[in-house]
């Protein structure tokens, strides 16, 4: 095998592995930087499925890391995309409550997202609701304008590119087998090479926990995949939705609920769901990894999570077996939906963090070693925010890798 030598090797071509590398690029442009991943083209799983929201901080409790990360990201990666030319349309987006009781929670998301500096936020009535989403029910909504929408593949690429012309390399198809250390070096065995590095950054999302215990880290941390389903409106109903429509969610869950986002190519999607997926990368419903299901269930925090979320775990699964509840769940916000009107199915997965406490993990969870930061957990607004992270992993090399 090939032995190359580099300063700092970052796993995983995603948003927050290529923003950490590009802005490591940007301030250290003497280091020897590589990015490896196992696809064949970047942005593969989360960020290539993401629904393409750039979100305002509305939900997040205030303090947390996603509220800090959320409010100052979505500036500077609409900054970041004025300067590259990577189109954005702020569309704005309606948290709607459609009955009396979801009133307080949509008061008290009100409240987080004004604590969390959210700019432009109103709370409206049902006549401006109308105004600005016609076909929407509900009795009052938070409307968000600094709420939009963009393809965060786009994003990742102008990330890569400034990475490559900075210097930084960019090894694609190169699965991570094997990590061993040194006092001085980590051993990175792909399939093809072996990579020397002095530090790692781990960035490699739905499999960040495998490549943590790859270096003998114990992080009490499991992914737990979870299949968001959702459908595209058929065209001729596309002006059903204006921009983007959600429910007040459940706050003891970190999934938003079944909602309506239109797409930056002007397309409109419905969903999506929550469902626990038996592949890391399970795409279908059909899709069956025996490797992640092991890993899955032989590890406690996930039965002590499917015993604290049973009934909203059966409800998920149902509602994806049955297209009518599914249907139902979206003539809740919009009643003229149609089953008609609902195509194309497609997916994603989240890579949920859980605990050994059961926990699901609704903050970023960034791990450091003496050579070496793990990425473990960076949930939406990962995306929105990956500029911001990307700079606060290179603050946090700075200091733990002395560079």
């Amino acid at each position: 095998m090939k032995q190359t030598n580099y300063d700092i090797a970052v796993i995983g071509a995603g948003i927050i592995g290529l923003a950490t590398a590009m802005q490591l690029t940007d301030k250290y442009p003497s280091y020897r930087v590589i990015v490896l991943d196992k696809e064949k083209s970047t942005a593969k799983h989360q960020t290539g499925h993401n629904s393409g929201v750039i979100h305002a901080g509305i939900y997040y409790k205030p303090g947390s890391a996603k509220a800090s990360f959320c409010y100052t990201g979505n500036k500077e990666l609409r900054q970041f995309c004025d300067n590259n030319n990577v189109p954005y349309k702020m569309c704005g987006k309606l948290v709607i409550a459609i009955k009396d009781s979801e009133i307080p929670m949509l008061e008290e998301l009100y409240k987080r997202g004004t604590a969390n500096g959210v700019e432009g936020l109103q709370m409206i009535g049902k006549e401006e609701l109308r105004e600005k989403e016609p076909n929407a029910a509900g009795i009052k909504a938070i409307w968000s304008p600094n709420t939009g929408i963009i393809d965060y593949k786009k994003v990742a690429t102008a990330y890569a590119d400034i990475f490559k012309n900075n210097g930084g390399e960019l090894l694609l198809d190169s699965k991570v087998i094997s990590l061993s250390q040194s006092p001085e070096n980590v051993f990175i065995e792909t399939e093809k090479d072996t990579i020397t590095a002095k530090h790692i950054i781990n960035c490699a999302g739905l499999h960040a926990d495998r490549i943590a215990g790859l270096m003998g880290l114990d992080t009490g941390i499991r992914i737990v995949p979870f299949r968001g389903e959702y459908y595209s409106v058929d065209k001729t109903r596309g002006n059903l939705i204006n921009g983007l429509i959600y429910p007040v969610p459940d706050p003891a869950m970190p999934f938003l609920g079944v909602h309506f986002t239109t797409r930056i190519d002007g397309s409109v999607e419905a969903g999506p769901n929550a469902v626990l997926a038996f592949a890391r990368e399970g795409y279908s419903k059909l899709s069956f990894n025996l490797n992640d299901v092991l890993n899955t269930v032989s590890f406690p925090g996930f039965w002590k999570m499917s015993v604290k979320h049973l009934r909203t775990g059966l409800s998920e699964q149902y509602r994806s077996l049955n297209k009518n509840l599914f249907l139902k769940s979206l003539q809740y916000l919009v009643p003229d939906i149609h089953m008609s009107d609902l195509i194309a199915p497609g997916a994603g997965v989240r890579a949920q963090a859980v605990d050994r406490g059961g926990n699901l993990l609704q903050d970023f969870s960034i791990i450091e070693q003496k050579n070496a930061i793990h990425v473990l957990s960076a949930p939406s607004p990962g995306a929105t925010s990956s500029f911001t992270i990307g700079k606060h992993i290179v603050a946090l090399a700075q200091k733990n890798f002395e560079l």
